[in-house]
């Protein structure tokens, strides 16, 4: 196991016995210790290897790790150790409204950031690094660049009454110089923590990555079509086929609004409180 300074320290294997034996024995004890705390691992180094290498120093075998072992040298010696992927905790969309009611009661950059990201489903660096040319405010629109986007292609966000709002808020509080809608302390981008701090702050154990998952959520219990909510989310068509056929963007006309348009609205008009969600 890994002591204070960081070096590595096996359990005692005794120091009898033939080569052959005490090697083995070495060998088992280290694999048990390695196998039970996988954070006992030597960092670099893979912890066979380490191993090896340790006992040829201390002289408890005539030779390093052989090198040309690729088994020995791809850690294949231990079970492995199985990553469980861990998703980003989201707010229950029925506490959405009365957050955003407390997030507004302190305006400042960062609040209004994460407010627009919860209006408009986006992602924190689409919001963070938003820029006012990117906004069209006489056609309700938001035209995120490609070189913002997760997948590099542009996106178009229908902006609801409650989106232009809050955008009205911070060009009220506009920063002389500054490009991006919502700076950080020198006037550039703010950091990628900035709008997760904002949650602590307010002892919200939830991750800002989540108010996503609160927006599919209400969409789904409100009955709206699963692809206009993957629309709006700019996820990827997961079917190859469905992908080459649909090319619709929901976005419909300045006349005959599409779906999404109606999406934001509904999804706008929900969390300011003046609508309430299908029981």
């Amino acid at each position: 196991m890994a002591g204070q300074s960081g070096e590595l320290r096996l359990p005692k294997a005794g120091r009898y016995g033939d080569r052959r034996n005490r090697r083995c024995r070495h060998y088992k004890c280290a694999h048990a210790d390695l196998a039970g705390n996988p954070r006992n691992s030597p960092p670099g180094p893979q912890p066979i290897c380490a191993v090896l290498d340790y006992s040829h120093a201390k002289g408890w075998r005539s030779t390093e790790a052989p090198s040309g072992n690729r088994s020995l040298k791809a850690g294949r010696g231990l079970p492995r150790q199985i990553k469980k992927p861990a998703n980003r905790k989201a707010m229950p969309y029925v506490a959405v409204p009365s957050f955003l009611t407390a997030l507004r009661r302190k305006p400042s950059y960062s609040r209004l950031a994460l407010n627009l990201l919860t209006l408009t489903g986006v992602r924190s660096q689409e919001v963070r690094l938003a820029k006012w040319d990117e906004f069209d405010l006489d056609q309700r629109l938001w035209i995120i660049p490609a070189e913002h986007m997760k997948r590099s292609r542009a996106h178009i966000v229908p902006l609801s009454g409650a989106a232009l709002a809050v955008l009205v808020k911070a060009d009220a509080m506009r920063l002389e110089g500054a490009e991006v809608v919502f700076p950080g302390m020198t006037g550039k981008p703010m950091s990628n923590m900035t709008l997760l701090k904002v949650m602590r702050d307010m002892q919200e154990p939830f991750h800002v990555h989540g108010f996503r998952s609160s927006f599919t959520d209400w969409a789904a219990n409100e009955g709206f079509p699963n692809a206009v909510v993957e629309a709006a989310l700019a996820h990827k068509t997961p079917d190859a086929v469905q992908a080459a056929y649909r090319r619709t963007t929901y976005l419909g006309t300045p006349d005959n609004p599409g779906a999404r348009v109606e999406l934001m609205e509904a999804w706008g008009r929900y969390c300011t409180g003046t609508s309430s969600p299908k029981p």
